[in-house]
């Protein structure tokens, strides 16, 4: 610091020991900026993974309640019956059409007849014994057979 006319100081000389402690100082100082800057990046991650989880979990609640619709269509075509072929026509090209956005959406059918129960796949209702499938063994399928991606 020069004299000046304001202070009427005289310059103070940094020894050692003064420029040992503004170097540790400034050390310091970079390195809780670093840390701020590290916390802010992490911040940011977190935060747009949140997001697209609960986008995430969004969609998955308005397709669990899609998942009914495909089962619902079968169950109308095998009471069709009589009814003209240009309305089962019309009906399954509106079941084909709502399998395509299901699974363009990672909504996929799988096969779960005669397939080992997996816990993380299906979902038991009752066990039922049965000659013709082993224990453990899918025998019927009660409801919707597709699956969100993972």
């Amino acid at each position: 610091m020069a004299v000046t006319k304001e202070n009427g100081q005289a310059p103070v000389t940094e020894g050692p020991f003064e420029t040992e402690q503004l170097r540790e100082e400034l050390r310091r100082e970079r390195d809780m900026r670093l840390r701020a800057l590290a916390d802010l990046d992490n911040f940011r991650k977190r935060i747009e993974r949140e997001r697209a989880g609960a986008a995430q979990h969004g969609k998955r609640d308005i397709f669990l309640e899609l998942l009914d619709l495909p089962d619902s269509f079968d169950r109308a075509f095998q009471q069709a019956g009589a009814a003209p072929a240009s309305w089962v026509e019309g009906f399954r090209s509106i079941q084909r059409n709502l399998l395509g956005l299901l699974e363009a959406q990672g909504v996929t059918p799988f096969t779960s007849v005669r397939e080992p129960f997996d816990p993380e796949r299906h979902e038991a209702i009752g066990d039922v014994e049965s000659d013709q499938h082993g224990t453990g063994h899918r025998s019927r399928r009660a409801s919707a057979r597709l699956s969100m991606g993972r």
